[in-house]
Order: structure tokens, then C-alpha cells, then sequence
């Protein structure tokens, strides 16, 4: 296989039959009967989520920003990169990224790049992410700081060192996916000069729901 074809096809498959097993506060638990042709009909169930989107914040120092969450499924306070759903009708994603940089770590940038997109968990999880990265980060007016209520309520903040984070998951210390992968691609990018990079607003490719979004 050629460099240029080695990629994920989008191959949607008929559903004969589909109904929501639980309606949850966020995602919906499905059931779908599939036609996988000469295979037959197989039944599957996921996890439907509406997107989201994740954000490396560098600052001119060569450090990522960080939270830390509980974690409730894992019993956990992980470190995490800023991120959110796309849950607002018509929001591009780099500016959905905006909002929950600016939600959950009180900084604005000034440049916002595609660094990778993500399918953490195919086999159970519609879920798609893109992760951008961001540079000229500044901290927002002290008027303009959001509230954090409920689970982010009293959320560390700390800002450590790009080669520091890739150690710490090389090492296995910390563990979250999305800042698993985004720490590696963020690292193999610098090495590049950057040239990885794609623009704010590229084309998402199976972005969420399985089409095309930019």
C-alpha cells in the first residue's frame, strides 16, 4: 500500500433495524442490526456522542496546560488537555476549542491549528475528536473568567514542560487518551517545525455522525 492510500475508508453499512437502549444526560446507549452482506446481519450496540473537541495550549516556554478531573468510570483524578462536546447547534469545532479553553483554564490564543483527529474507542463509541493546537496563549480579563460549578469546581491548573508530559506518558503515568495522544503528536509537530499542522478550519473527515465537517 502506497503512502498517499494508507487511510481509513468511510464505509457506512445498511442498518435494517435501530432503537435507543437508554436515553442518557449526554449520549444514548444504541442497538443496531447491520447488514454486513456475505457476513449476515449482526447486532451492535454503542455509545452515540455528539463530538467533541480537545485543545494543546503551549505557551512560549515550550509547556502544555494541564487540568485535573475525577474521573467517576475510573475512580480517578487524571490530568487532562482542556476539552469539551460539541453540543452547541452550528458552533464551528476550532471555536467550540475557543470556548473551552476559555471555560475551563481562563486563556485566550491567538492561533488555533488542527494537530490530530481521534476515534478513542471504535468498537463501542461513535465518538469522534479533534484536538487543536494552540500558540500566543494568553490569560483572559479577570472580568471575563467563567464560573466553574459542579465537577470543575476548585479544577487544578498546571503548565508542564511538552518533554516532561511525553516522559510522563511514555512512563505510564498518566494515561488519558486524548492527552496521551495529543502529548506524542504535540512532540513529533515541534519536531517537524510544525509543518504537520493543519489548518483551523480542514475539513474533518468522518468528523461526527460519520460525515464530513468543517
Amino acid at each position: 500500500m502506497t503512502a498517499d492510500r494508507f487511510a481509513d475508508e468511510f464505509d457506512p453499512r445498511p442498518v435494517r433495524r435501530s432503537e435507543v437502549l437508554v436515553q442518557g444526560r449526554v449520549w444514548d446507549v444504541v442497538r443496531d442490526e447491520v447488514d454486513l452482506g456475505d457476513a449476515g446481519l449482526h447486532v451492535r450496540e454503542y455509545v452515540q456522542h455528539p463530538g467533541a473537541v480537545a485543545v494543546v495550549a503551549l505557551d512560549d516556554d515550550g509547556r502544555i496546560c494541564l487540568i485535573q478531573q475525577y474521573r467517576h468510570p475510573i475512580r480517578a483524578r487524571e490530568w487532562e488537555i482542556p476539552a469539551g462536546l460539541l453540543d452547541v447547534e452550528g458552533e464551528p469545532p476550532w471555536e467550540a476549542a475557543a470556548r473551552e479553553l476559555h471555560e475551563e483554564a481562563d486563556l485566550v490564543a491567538g492561533r488555533y491549528d488542527v494537530l490530530i483527529d481521534l476515534r478513542p474507542s471504535p468498537g463501542g463509541l461513535d465518538e469522534a475528536i479533534r484536538v487543536f493546537l494552540t500558540r500566543d496563549v494568553s490569560r483572559g480579563p479577570e472580568s471575563d473568567r467563567h464560573v466553574r460549578e459542579a465537577e470543575e469546581q476548585g479544577m487544578p491548573l498546571a503548565w508542564v514542560a511538552l518533554d516532561d508530559a511525553v516522559e510522563a506518558v511514555l512512563e505510564g503515568r498518566v494515561q488519558n487518551g486524548i492527552l496521551v495522544s495529543a502529548v506524542l503528536a504535540a512532540q513529533v509537530a515541534r519536531q517537524r517545525n510544525w509543518d504537520s499542522l493543519r489548518p483551523h478550519d480542514a475539513p474533518w473527515a468522518q468528523g461526527p455522525g460519520g460525515s464530513e465537517r468543517a
